[in-house]
């Protein structure tokens, strides 16, 4: 799998269950790490979310998500994701992750 955007309903969505019938927005691939940069849940509180982030992580990718709302950081604590700062080009970034299940 190429690093970049991972687009909803493409060969490499489908493989995490990343589709237009649950989920609104992109994914984005870089390394060994699947950013949750912008996404919108289309039946909250169904738990695919959570089956997306188990997905992902069961393929062997790292879980990340970026200076997440307050709601989403809440969802992130209960699952288990660790608080960290990456360094990019524009500063300092908060960013939640979780490791891959090996």
């Amino acid at each position: 799998m190429k690093d970049g955007h991972i687009e909803i309903d493409s060969e490499n969505g489908k493989i995490f269950g990343f589709t237009s019938d649950l989920f609104e927005g992109y994914l984005w691939k870089k390394e060994n790490d699947i950013y949750i940069s912008f996404i919108i849940s289309i039946h909250e509180g169904k738990g695919n979310l959570r089956k997306l982030f188990d997905n992902i992580l069961r393929q062997g990718f790292n879980v990340k998500v970026p200076t997440p709302f307050p709601r989403m950081q809440n969802i992130l604590l209960w699952l288990g994701f660790n608080q960290t700062f990456e360094q990019e080009e524009i500063g300092t970034v908060e960013v939640w992750y979780k490791k891959a299940i090996k």
